[in-house]
Parts: structure tokens; C-alpha cells; sequence
């Protein structure tokens, strides 16, 4: 029977990006898998037994496992199951020398995206590599298929009617075609993001919307993550790897929490802005650009610029167009048409029957107070589908103890932000102070619980002060 070959440039095109482990107590095996991976792969490590490889899974996100079944100590069908067990979905090839049925199965219910025997060539493991990313590229493209479902607003994707939501999409319509830098503001959960894929779906750019997260990544590999790096620039620089600034070329970056960028990296970004230049880490040469850079942030940075926490100069820079979303708070008469939206988005998506809110259902939505706005009621819905509850079930609602506490509470303690304070610390402690989880239910990132923790427990200790 002929092999099939494999066209490297399909895998590499896949496998862009992605970083790879190899699990075996051969040390032959380990070194021929990374020689013929390494220039597929933007990242490939290398494990002895179960116990070095977990070291390595903890310190690193690996898009796909390569693992042999059997490895000293734990074998890698029990490590694989251990990884299952804590949640994790990385693809899995096993690799044995020795195969027989129970085997099989054994691999098959822990996940096994495929099942390779030793002796084995480079190009059957490639063919079973790129099998699997194109599974996963599938995947991704349904799942951005099942979210697009009923928008109301055509293509700027933004759901409601009132009339803040319909003046908003009238700027996102107006600026979109237009090249200047947008800073778009509100709390968290507002919809940033989708306000900013609006104006990219309608600026009609050639090239990709490319988020993210300047909280999200460490200062040390923010650099390394927007402008990209040389073979050998750091430790670890195995070969050179674009930047996002290059992935979005012809199109928009979109830098989400912008306040929370190290004022390192802001120097860097402002001479971007400049230069429409960027210099991989490691590099003499500058890459010019063409990308629309969109700003989001739920702090006020006019206050971190007066604290010296953000640059002036690159303030002023993003500042050119600024966009308010407004807070679920602002728009109640929109609870119903979102409402109906999730629910059917989302039970389309979990595989259930929509479920028909009563009147009284969204009278209950439309008296909470949403401090994770949009993206908590949408988890507040989805609470509901997976536990067949009704809203007023799966509000975090106060207790008869902390309504006592309200009434006697002064007209200051009555203001938004001291409820809001009450709200996330019963949360916090409902969830028996894991910020990780308070921060899902609550909508909001962990970064963002962290710094309001950290901002009453310094309020609290200069109160403590002045007594």
C-alpha cells in the first residue's frame, strides 16, 4: 500500500503558532521527533517520563501532546487521564511499540486523536499532525459559525434597540471606514470587543481582526507576542516567529485592557504608532505596517496618566476617536431582546430547548443591579439552560441578612460603588474565596477582582491610619 505524503507547506500553515510536546523514555525517539518538528512548530519540548512532562505542562500552554504509552512511572495513558480529569483538551497522539486491543480502547477513552505504531516515519506522524489541526481548524470555524445567529443590528453585530444601542451603531458605522486609532471605553462586559469587531467587519479591510490582551501576557513576552523575534533572540527562540502587529497586517489589532500595558512596552507601542514600523525582539531591521490599531479599557486612563501609570503621549495617540459603551445599568429595555438572543443562541450551542422567560423572569433580570453587565447576564442565561432553573434561581441574589444591612445602610453606602463592593465580596466569599471562579461568575477578568481587592484593602488600611 502506498503512503500517502504530506505537503509540508499544508502542515506548516496548520501547525502556525502551535507548540508541541514529545513524551518518551527513548531518548532516539525524542530527538528524531523534534528534528523533524521543530520546523513545523513554533515550540517544541521534550519529556523523559510523565513526572518531567508535567513540570513542562504546567509552565507552558502546548497545543498538542506526542506521547509514548509506555513511560516509566506513570504510563501516559494514566498521565493523559490525569489531564483529562483537571479539565485540559489538548490534542493527544500516542505512540507504542506494543499494541494490542485493551491497549486501544485504553487510548480511545482518554482521548487519543490517534494511535501510531513504533517503527514509524516522519511522514505518518505528519500526516496524523495535520489531520488533527485540521479538525481543530474545523471546529473553530463551526464554532464562529454557531455565534453568528441572529444579530439585529446586520453586520456590526451589536444586540438591542434602545436608542443608546442604535446611536451607537450609527458611530461604529461612520468611523469604521476611516484609519484612525479608535479608544473604545466602559466597564467590563460591556462589549468592547464586539464594538470593535464591528468597526473592523465594517471598515472593509483586507486583513484579520487580531485581539488581544495586554493583561493577559507578562511584560517579558508582551514584546516577543506583538512585534515577534529572531532565531536565538531569547532563551527558548528555537526559530523566528512573527509578531501579531504582522498577523494583523492590512487589518486592525485590537489591544484589549490598554491600561494595564507596562509603561515599557507603551514606549514601544507609541513609536509604532509612529514609525508604522516594528523591530522583532532581537532584530536590527524594521518591518513597516499598515494596521488599524483599536484601543479598550475599563479604567480611566486620564487618571493612570496623572498617576504615571500610562504615557501622555500615548494617550493622546489612541485618544484620537473615543467610544462609550454603555453599562447594562443604562440600557434595561434591552434585557428582553437580549434575553431571547442568548437564549436561543446558547441552546442551540449546549444542544437544548430554548426556554420561554415569563413576564415575571424578566421583570427579575431587569431589577438586578449587573456589575458584569452584557457578559454576566449572558452567563446568568446559560446558568439557566444547563440547570433547567428560572432567573430569579441563578441570581446571586442578596440574603434577608444583607438587605437588613442595606436598610441601614447611609445614603453614601447606597452609591454604586459601595454596592457593587458588597456584591463581588459576597461573591468572593460564596465561592469560598477562589478569584478565579468569582471572577467567571462575576463576568469580569481576575485581573480586574484583583485590583478592586487590592484598591478597598489599601482604602481600608489608610482608614485604619487616620484612626
Amino acid at each position: 500500500m502506498g503512503e500517502h505524503l504530506v505537503d509540508p507547506d499544508r502542515v506548516e500553515s496548520n501547525t502556525r503558532m502551535t507548540s508541541v510536546l514529545i513524551v518518551d523514555h527513548e531518548p532516539e525517539i525524542r530527538s528524531f521527533l523534534q528534528r523533524g518538528l521543530q520546523k513545523y512548530f513554533g515550540l517544541v519540548e521534550t519529556a523523559d517520563s510523565a513526572a518531567a512532562a508535567e513540570v513542562l505542562n504546567d509552565r507552558c500552554y502546548f497545543d498538542l501532546i506526542i506521547a509514548d504509552i509506555r513511560l516509566p512511572g506513570r504510563t501516559g495513558v494514566e498521565w493523559v487521564n490525569a489531564l483529562r480529569g483537571q479539565g485540559a483538551a489538548t490534542g493527544v497522539i500516542f505512540m507504542t511499540a506494543y499494541a494490542d486491543l485493551e491497549t486501544a480502547v485504553a487510548a480511545l477513552r482518554a482521548g487519543a486523536e490517534d494511535f501510531i505504531m513504533k517503527p514509524f516515519r516522519m511522514e505518518q506522524m505528519l500526516a496524523s499532525v495535520k489531520r488533527y489541526m485540521d479538525r481543530q481548524k474545523m471546529q473553530r470555524e463551526n464554532f464562529v459559525l454557531r455565534r453568528q445567529v441572529e444579530h439585529i443590528f446586520d453586520k456590526s453585530g451589536m444586540v438591542g434597540e434602545c436608542e443608546l444601542i442604535r446611536s451607537l451603531c450609527q458611530v461604529i458605522k461612520r468611523v469604521a471606514p476611516m484609519p484612525s486609532t479608535v479608544l473604545i471605553e466602559g466597564e467590563s462586559g460591556t462589549g468592547k470587543e464586539l464594538a470593535a469587531r464591528a468597526i473592523h467587519q465594517w471598515s472593509g479591510r483586507s486583513g484579520s481582526f487580531v485581539p488581544v490582551n495586554c493583561g493577559a501576557i507578562s511584560a517579558e513576552l508582551l514584546e516577543s507576542e506583538l512585534f515577534g523575534h529572531i532565531k536565538g533572540a531569547f532563551t527558548g527562540a528555537h526559530q523566528a516567529r512573527e509578531g501579531l502587529f504582522t498577523y494583523a497586517n492590512e487589518g486592525t489589532l485590537f489591544l484589549d485592557e490598554i491600561g494595564e500595558m507596562p509603561l515599557s512596552m507603551q514606549a514601544h507601542l507609541l513609536r509604532v504608532l509612529e514609525d508604522r514600523t516594528v523591530r522583532p525582539v532581537g532584530s536590527n531591521k524594521e518591518v513597516p505596517v499598515v494596521v488599524r490599531i483599536i484601543a479598550a479599557t475599563n479604567q480611566d486612563l486620564g487618571e493612570l496618566v496623572s498617576s504615571g501609570e500610562f504615557r501622555e503621549d500615548l494617550f493622546y495617540r489612541l485618544n484620537v476617536l473615543s467610544i462609550r459603551m454603555p453599562s447594562l445599568r443604562e440600557r434595561l429595555d434591552d434585557i428582553p431582546v437580549l434575553t431571547d438572543y442568548f437564549s436561543k443562541s446558547l441552546a442551540s450551542e449546549l444542544g437544548v430547548e430554548p426556554p420561554e422567560f415569563s413576564a415575571g423572569d424578566l421583570a427579575c433580570l431587569s431589577s438586578y443591579n449587573w456589575p458584569g453587565n452584557v457578559r454576566e447576564l449572558k452567563n446568568v442565561i446559560e446558568r439557566c439552560l444547563l440547570l433547567n432553573s428560572s432567573p430569579s434561581q441563578c441570581l446571586a441574589r442578596p440574603s434577608s441578612a444583607d438587605m437588613a444591612v442595606v436598610a441601614r445602610d447611609s445614603d453614601a453606602d447606597l452609591q454604586l460603588e459601595g454596592v457593587e463592593k458588597r456584591h463581588i465580596l459576597r461573591v468572593l466569599e460564596r465561592e469560598g474565596g477562589n478569584k478565579s471562579a468569582a471572577a467567571r461568575l462575576l463576568g469580569i477578568s481576575r485581573k480586574t477582582l484583583e485590583r478592586k481587592v487590592q484598591a478597598w484593602e489599601m482604602s481600608g488600611q489608610r482608614g485604619n491610619r487616620g484612626d
